[in-house]
């Protein structure tokens, strides 16, 4: 099969394997008419497709959790970009994760602010009581920890951030309660 017939009969189906011998396969992600249909919806409020990248991005990440290697290239394809263009702007993003997280992202504040007011207390809470160190997942696939530079709530500091819920002024009972809802 050449590379344009390949092309055609990939652009039909959806994420699906196609053997490459007996042993091996080759996994296919194509983008779903929903994540299609969402990303054009936002393309109205950009004067080029590729300006809708960071968009797409989290279009992708919300419907899947994370943005793989072939999450990028399909929705590079898309968006007329070449797969290291739209890979250079998911990485500088540290919110767009590029290597699968837990169901439920912890993002823990270690700004100036953070450090002085018990970022070290809080992390070394989250990890005994989670049992993982920052940029780990746990065991059971519910959190995964990693550090960001700021929440902007450095009046209420030490703050972290569970999927897209702000805590502040953190003490680790305080933190027991977040947890457990």
């Amino acid at each position: 099969m050449d590379s344009e017939q390949w092309a055609v009969k990939r652009s039909k189906l959806p994420t699906t394997h196609y053997p490459l011998s007996t042993t091996h396969s080759l996994c296919i992600t194509m983008l779903t008419e929903e994540e299609r249909r969402e990303i054009e919806a936002e393309l109205h409020q950009y004067a080029q497709k590729r300006a809708v990248c960071i968009d797409a991005l989290k279009i992708v990440q919300r419907r899947r959790g994370w943005v793989s290697d072939e999450s990028v290239r399909d929705l590079a394809e898309f968006l007329e970009m070449t797969p290291d263009e739209l890979d250079s702007v998911a990485t500088f993003y540290n919110l767009i994760f590029r290597k699968p997280v837990g169901r439920r992202v912890i993002l823990v504040c270690d700004s100036v602010s953070c450090w002085i007011m018990g970022y070290d207390r809080i992390r070394e809470h989250l990890t005994a009581r989670l049992g993982i160190a920052l940029g780990e997942t746990s065991a059971d696939g519910e959190f995964t920890m990693l550090p960001i530079a700021c929440l902007g709530a450095c009046d209420h500091a030490p703050a972290l951030m569970i999927d897209e819920t702000l805590h502040q002024d953190l003490e680790p009972q305080k933190l027991d309660r977040i947890l457990e809802r």
